[in-house]
């Protein structure tokens, strides 16, 4: 394996949002989601020691959050709440082929993480990503919590997802974009993201612009293959074709899935990815953002 040695907790530092998925343009359920809110709720629900870093409103839906959050065995010390703010709302339309088109109903401007921040130590990992992750608005409270990890020696897995509606602040953000992946242990990114950063769809390409801040990239492109990239060469590994319900929260449950992997002593890196896809997979069987009641007895019958 590499040098760590986890014990202690899965830390995420992520957006939250109410989400909405429609069907045929019926409401089908609601439930709080965001990238790495989606992956720590997962990973809290596989009896992973979690806490989450983030914001939500003053109002009924960050009570909802700070409420499953908790029901699901992870921390809402660090979830902060300034008085007289709205929480976050994303509307996704499911497809034909269940793949999700998104509305969202944000303020970036006004987000602030100006409370209590959790003391990072070094058998911590930190899962962190989205927009959320280079918000000049909050990116110093931001670095100086992935600097204290990155220094203390902590393992830190940066999760891309860039969306289109953010293509007009990618002077602004990039210079953060480049500081998280070089803070960080692995960067993950699917050939959507990087196409809207880079204008590039050729993977080896893209694996050259990451190296030369971060050796390890996880390359994912829906339903197709699955590259990782390290100074060893570059690794495919193949996609199992699924019946879906609903894509919302796929590579969400991929990136848990492989930081329960390696949390969990998994050093064979094809084992690694498997362990990514079967969390991703279960949570397209369903409609819903986190693995399966079925999926987590399954993981606690093998601990």
């Amino acid at each position: 394996m590499n040098k760590h040695s986890f014990g202690q907790r899965v830390i995420g530092i992520g957006e939250t949002v109410l989400d909405i998925l429609f069907k045929d343009n019926r409401p089908q359920k609601a439930v709080p989601g965001g990238s790495t809110f989606n992956s720590i709720i997962s990973l809290g629900r596989a009896g992973v020691p979690c806490a989450m870093v983030t914001e939500v409103g003053d109002d009924h839906i960050g009570d909802m959050t700070c409420q499953f959050l908790r029901e699901n065995g992870v921390s809402d010390a660090f979830v902060r709440r300034r008085k007289g703010t709205k929480s976050h709302v994303t509307l996704a339309f499911l497809d034909e082929h269940n793949d999700a088109q998104y509305i969202f109903y944000k303020d970036h401007a006004s987000a602030a993480l100006d409370g209590e921040l959790p003391h990072i130590q070094e058998d911590d990992m930190v899962l962190f990503g989205s927009f959320f992750a280079i918000n000049p608005a909050i990116r110093p409270a931001v670095r100086s919590m992935l600097s204290e990890a990155h220094n203390v020696g902590a393992w830190l897995y940066y999760d891309i997802n860039f969306r289109k509606t953010h293509i007009a602040d990618i002077p602004d953000v990039m210079p953060n974009i480049k500081e998280n992946m070089r803070l960080a242990n692995v960067v993950r990114g699917s050939m959507e993201d990087f196409g809207y950063l880079y204008n590039l769809t050729d993977a080896d390409a893209i694996y050259a612009r990451v190296r030369r801040f971060c050796s390890t990239l996880i390359l994912t492109d829906g339903a197709r293959t699955i590259r990782v990239y390290t100074p060893e060469g570059c690794a495919t590994y193949p996609v199992k074709p699924i019946e879906t319900v609903s894509t919302v929260g796929a590579g969400d449950n991929f990136n848990a899935g492989y930081i329960y992997a390696i949390r969990n002593g998994i050093d064979d890196p094809a084992a690694r990815i498997a362990m990514a896809q079967r969390w991703s997979q279960d949570v397209c069987r369903q409609l819903g953002n986190n693995i399966s009641d079925e999926l987590v007895t399954q993981l606690r019958s093998h601990c």
